[in-house]
């Protein structure tokens, strides 16, 4: 009786702690989360709230009509960079996330 009373009180511990690490790991870079989710079983998806606990950790500041984040990327043939800002006034600029292969 003792002992599961001691399991019962330790899961929701060991959960919480579960929960705390996840959410820690999904603010990380991308890199870094990704490298903690390869090594992830796959029964962890079917216990905790992974999508919540997601939008939640990856939700943006920005609203609608409020400038887009000023970033940097290397140019196509990687010997420049292009800064979003440089464009500011000068001609739209469309962002495309995603592949299409």
């Amino acid at each position: 009786m003792r002992r599961l009373l001691k399991v019962l009180l330790v899961l929701p511990v060991v959960y919480c702690i579960l929960l705390a690490g996840f959410l820690i790991a999904m603010y990380q870079r991308p890199e870094v989360f990704t490298q903690i989710m390869a090594k992830t079983p796959g029964i962890v998806f079917a216990v905790i709230p992974f999508r919540p606990m997601w939008f939640h950790a990856r939700a943006g500041k920005v609203n609608v009509g409020d400038a887009a984040p000023d970033f940097t990327l290397n140019s196509q043939d990687g010997k420049s960079q292009v800064c979003l800002s440089s464009f500011q006034g000068s001609k739209p600029v469309v962002l495309i996330f995603g592949s299409y292969t």
